[in-house]
């Protein structure tokens, strides 16, 4: 056997659903850059449960569905008053809310092919209502209902602000949504489809992935991005802020990805959008810092940003609070873990890897009294 530190390099399956190829990014077989100026997020929630882009009529009734299927038990909402919000984080709250959906859903335990469609499009409907639920009562505010006649990008806004949004932040979230949706065989969307390999329920494939999707080093980038843009605060600040970090070998978010050799494609409309939402709000100047972090952290390290990045300041643009950017992310990629999800039950294999023993050998029983 050989051994790849966090199986790097190793192909682990086959799928049908996304691609990285020469650092190309494509949703069964969609280039990222057409869907990401072209699509709406509901389009492409079909395009991966499906594995095509959807006529009118097959998209008018996912939007039908998503709609009807957004509210969420009056359980879940009193279980999230409970919480001592101020020490909880939204991931976590996050994660907890979809494993009690579970609880409400007679369908839970049944693995038949479209009863897993329909609980896919319960979940992707309701994980935003969560998120934005969560949001407003650790804000002392009651949550607000699903909007019924909004797109899924809008919906999400005027649930987390009670107010419609307007047409740049509905299409700079919209886009931020298809950007985000899927990425081959990340960490979150391998363990899901590692949970869902032993048969067991939906439900807990998606909580997994959020579990995963938690940590700091995958879904948790954007948040720490955002925290260091505050830390320097102005542009002037830069340069000794990096210098120290490097010094101490500190890791900058939002630089560098395993997978990409010249740079994450989805970065470069996440830059565009942040130059625009900043310009709009009047705070250029945390898309100006980001211009400048990136340019010395390519002459200093010869890294190029990633998703992560720039996604920073588009959400606080959006007025998002910056711990509820990883549960945004969720709110997108769940369609590609749902996706992956159901890919996985369809030609299903037990995900059983080994691992290479390096500890000792020859030990012997000793008895406790001799210890």
């Amino acid at each position: 056997m050989t051994t790849a530190r966090g199986l790097e390099g190793v192909v682990a399956t086959t799928s049908g659903i996304s691609s990285i190829v020469d650092d190309v990014l494509t949703y069964r077989g969609y280039n990222i850059d057409d869907l990401a100026d072209n699509a709406s997020f509901e389009e492409v929630i079909y395009l991966l449960w499906y594995g095509k882009l959807p006529n009118a009529a097959e998209l008018d009734e996912l939007k039908k569905d998503l709609a009807e299927n957004a509210e969420i038990p009056k359980q879940i909402i009193e279980q999230m008053k409970s919480y001592s919000v101020d020490k909880v984080h939204p991931m976590a709250a996050l994660r907890t809310a979809v494993s009690t959906l579970g609880l409400f859903d007679e369908e839970a335990d049944n693995l038949d092919q479209e009863a897993n469609y329909r609980k896919a499009v319960r979940l992707q409907a309701k994980i935003p209502t969560i998120v934005a639920a969560f949001t407003r009562i650790r804000d002392g505010k009651e949550p607000v209902n699903p909007h019924g006649k909004l797109s899924f990008a809008a919906n999400f806004l005027y649930m987390l602000t009670g107010k419609e949004p307007d047409n740049i932040s509905e299409k700079a979230f919209n886009k931020a949504l298809v950007l985000h949706a899927d990425h081959e065989l990340n960490a979150s969307t391998f363990t899901g489809r590692v949970c869902v390999a032993t048969l067991s329920d939906i439900y807990s494939g998606v909580t997994a992935a959020i579990g995963a999707l938690k940590g700091p080093l995958h879904g948790g980038a954007n948040e720490r991005v955002m925290k260091m843009l505050h830390e320097i605060g102005e542009v002037d600040n830069i340069k000794p802020y990096l210098q120290k970090a490097f010094a101490n070998k500190e890791k900058i978010m939002g630089f560098g990805h395993r997978v990409y050799k010249n740079g994450d494609p989805r970065a470069k409309h996440l830059r565009e959008m942040s130059r625009q939402l900043t310009s709009i709000t009047g705070e250029s100047k945390w898309y100006e810092m980001s211009v400048k972090i990136e340019q010395m952290i390519q002459n200093e390290k010869g890294l190029l940003p990633n998703v992560d990045f720039f996604s920073a300041s588009v959400y606080h643009s959006l007025g998002i609070k910056h711990d509820i950017f990883t549960p945004i992310f969720a709110i997108s990629r769940v369609s590609g873990w749902l996706a992956h999800i159901l890919e996985q039950y369809s030609n299903n294999r037990l995900i059983r890897p080994r691992a290479d023993y390096v500890g000792k050998t020859n030990q012997t029983y000793v008895p406790i009294e001799e210890r």
